[in-house]
């Protein structure tokens, strides 16, 4: 007994130290593994399109193409339309931030004193050294905001480039990797259990992450045509931003809010017609995030709200802004799988909604084929029959 309990001490603790570990390795291996799930991300969204495209009779490296072809097109032309407006913003940022501080100094003028006597009283103490003799200052030059942006450009670009590259490959092999998975297991009952749980997880995630791109894209087109008709600036930009910011729960729309409400403090005379670019921001992210997400995706897939911050918060710590917008398709994955996988339900009913008690889940005994997925690939079967246990 007092072995028993030794062994499951030593078990627990492998499990603690493996855990770090996997976590360190994420965080000193972004560069090789941010491409890589972004890929993966980006293939499970579009192999829904892919699929239906090979029930009409065009070949998956086709489709692989095209659609890939389509995504890079839609990236090249956003960086093309926005990159000059953006650099122009972050070139004139500190006289941007200057007067928008100038335009809120009523609003702020209390602690503009107080921060305006605590310089003084800084400049009082540190303006001479002991001797009276005047302290000389040594600046170290840091890289302008362009040098840095350009840096990040360049990392996200090939980030991007390695991504689209390996989702084509994956959506040109289409069920290759899924045969090889079901062939490894020795009976037909666990080639059939294999291929109805993956293809469930690739259902239900491609479902989600393909649902949730469109909802993202139709919140910037009418992000964009709100403010544009508000009369704000370079309203397709914000459209833009939201379309991306929107993968960021809670935080993503907090800061579209408050970065429209500064340009548009700036760019109108009167403070309360400013107002209604920011409101209107707010108003339609409110309207997608409790009406129209819900309405359109269901309950199959709403997460505990608790987890989500929790993942967008680790995420954001070990990989930036990119880790924290991939934090909650990832989190997704995560819980479908563990959905699917026998001892991993705990994790799965953790991970869902607070009214989530209970997981559409076929029996592991019992696997019940969906029509798409085993019963639509006789063909896969037969091959595999040759592999199966005498």
């Amino acid at each position: 007994m007092k072995r028993a309990t030794h062994l499951e001490a030593i078990r627990r603790s492998l499990n603690v130290i493996m855990l770090i570990s996997v976590f360190v390795t994420c965080y000193f291996a972004k560069d090789l593994l941010l491409p890589v799930l972004l890929g993966f991300l980006i293939a499970l969204t579009l192999s829904p399109l892919s699929r239906g495209m090979a029930r009409i009779g065009i070949p998956h490296w086709v489709s692989a193409v095209g659609l890939i072809g389509i995504v890079a097109l839609a990236i090249a032309a956003v960086i093309y339309f926005a990159s000059g407006t953006v650099v122009g913003w972050m070139d004139s940022a500190r006289s941007m931030g200057t007067e928008l501080q100038t335009k809120l100094s009523g609003l702020f003028r209390q602690l503009e004193h107080v921060r305006q006597a605590g310089a003084e009283v800084a400049n009082m103490g540190g303006a001479n050294g002991p001797e009276g003799e005047a302290v000389q200052e040594v600046v170290v030059k840091q890289p302008t905001l362009i040098d840095s942006a350009m840096n990040v450009v360049s990392s996200a670009g090939a980030t991007l480039a390695v991504s689209l590259v390996l989702a084509s490959f994956l959506l040109a092999s289409g069920d290759m990797f899924y045969i090889k998975l079901v062939q490894s297991f020795p009976t037909m009952s666990g080639k059939k259990r294999a291929l109805t749980m993956v293809y469930d997880i690739e259902r239900r995630v491609s479902h989600y992450l393909l649902t949730i791109a469109l909802i993202n894209a139709g919140l910037g087109l009418c992000v964009g045509a709100v403010l544009w008709l508000i009369g704000m600036p370079y309203a397709y930009i914000w459209g833009i931003a939201a379309f991306l910011l929107n993968f960021l729960p809670y935080l993503g729309a907090l800061t579209g809010v408050a970065l429209v409400a500064a340009l548009s403090i700036l760019t109108f005379d009167s403070f309360s017609y400013a107002l209604l670019a920011p409101a209107a921001y707010l108003t339609l992210t409110t309207l997608e995030g409790n009406f129209i997400t819900p309405m359109l995706l269901g309950r199959r897939l709403e997460l505990n709200t608790v987890a989500v911050f929790l993942t967008v918060v680790l995420w954001g710590w070990l990989w930036g802004i990119a880790g924290a917008l991939v934090a909650v398709p990832f989190l997704v994955v995560f819980k479908v799988v563990a959905d699917n996988i026998e001892g991993m339900e705990i994790v799965g009913n953790f991970l869902g909604a607070a009214d989530d008690t209970h997981h559409e889940k076929e029996p592991a005994s019992e696997p019940a084929p969906e029509p798409d997925t085993v019963s639509a690939q006789p063909e896969d079967i037969g091959d595999m029959t040759p592999h199966a246990a005498v």
